[in-house]
């Protein structure tokens, strides 16, 4: 299972953003996300690309989804908070 992870951009240069997700600062590109990005956004990063900006309405619910599925992260049977660690740990990394 492959799933998003959302991340609050912190600055923008062309089609790169530098992105904290939870206290990693990783570089995700912005060739595919479905509307323009501004310090201070969400995103949904997959695989290293923004793929969507979260509407602010939205953010809060979804973080504190994500917040509930890492808190199971100290489970290793848990396969959906492994994934998302994996997402977190991979993303922008050279592919």
């Amino acid at each position: 299972m492959c799933l998003g992870v959302p991340g609050k951009v912190v600055a923008v240069d062309g089609l790169m953003a530098t992105v904290d997700f939870w206290g990693v600062r990783k570089q995700i590109r912005l060739e595919v996300v479905d509307e323009a990005v501004q310090p201070g956004d969400y995103i949904l990063n997959h695989v290293g690309y923004a793929i969507r900006r979260i509407p602010e309405s939205e953010v809060g619910a979804t973080l504190a989804l994500y917040e509930e599925l890492l808190q199971r992260a100290e489970r290793e049977d848990d396969l959906m908070a492994a994934d998302i660690r994996g997402e977190i740990a991979g993303a922008g990394d050279d592919r």
